[in-house]
């Protein structure tokens, strides 16, 4: 077996879903992942960030069958190849995102999902949803019928989720929040951070959010900003050390939904009101 890292805590979310904490060495909030197992046999192993030997002995407890991800980003699939090799599970991807799901965890997926797609388990079924933005290749994952939704980088409970482009699509990301705000779980379980327990409070405040930085952007090119790095200066109020490259293609983000809407023109490198 591999050697994993140190021990850490694994709590009960629900009777068929099991949270655990693992630490990742990337600007994950905090630097830790949420890596969750649903159900016990079968199990689907979502996330698999790193090994830790809490993971360890809850695959271990388990018959893992399936291992999922809700996107590629690095923080989220540290252990896919280990654990799919340890369990034989049947590894999954997007339709259309092979390439990059192999290229990022170094694994050759089994089967491809879409939307829409469903794993059956055998008290319940888990069904793939759409949620791009944060990512191109993002989705989540809804436990039963109406139930809890495994939600990645979709929303955190406190602060906000970095939309950045050109990885990330503002556009894609406010409508995926309106649909969960739609959908309106009994709870979304996040990639970081604890369990949302006011699904639609959280949609709402980070809607909320997005809609004022959004104006404040446009209201810097109204101003006179002109380069991304005028926009970014007059977008942010606070001190963006250690962040500021992370502003910079959120602006970027927010930008590039505008001139999709009509709003204002943003040519990749200048942006004037229309």
């Amino acid at each position: 077996m591999v050697a994993s890292p140190p021990d850490t805590a694994a709590v009960t979310e629900c009777s068929a879903i099991t949270r655990c904490v693992v630490p990742v060495e990337t600007r994950a909030p905090s630097g830790e992942t949420n890596t969750y197992i649903i159900g016990e046999d079968p199990a689907v192993l979502v996330d698999p960030a790193a090994r830790t030997n809490t993971l360890d002995e809850l695959v271990a407890e388990r018959t893992v069958d399936h291992i999922v991800v809700t996107h590629t980003h690095p923080d989220h699939v540290g252990a896919v190849g280990a654990y799919a090799d340890e369990t034989d599970a049947t590894v999954w991807a997007r339709r259309g995102r092979v390439d990059r799901f192999t290229a990022v965890t170094g694994h050759t997926p089994d089967r491809e999902f879409g939307p829409d797609t469903t794993i059956q388990l055998d008290d319940t079924d888990l069904h793939i949803l759409d949620a791009p933005g944060h990512a191109p290749d993002h989705i989540a994952l809804e436990y039963g019928r109406d139930g809890p939704i495994l939600c990645g980088d979709c929303a955190v409970r406190e602060g906000s989720v970095v939309v950045g482009a050109p990885e990330g699509d503002m556009r894609a990301y406010v409508t995926t929040l309106r649909r969960l705000w739609a959908r309106n779980p009994p709870a979304l379980y996040p990639g970081h951070g604890p369990t949302i327990d006011a699904p639609r409070e959280t949609t709402e405040r980070l809607l909320n959010h997005r809609a004022r930085r959004e104006r404040r952007v446009l209201g810097a090119v109204e101003d006179g900003a002109v380069t991304l790095a005028e926009v970014l200066d007059g977008a942010y109020e606070k001190e963006l050390t250690g962040v500021r490259d992370l502003a910079r293609a959120t602006v970027r983000a927010h930008l590039q939904k505008l001139e999709t809407e009509g709003v204002l023109e943003w040519d990749g490198e200048r942006a004037r009101p229309r």
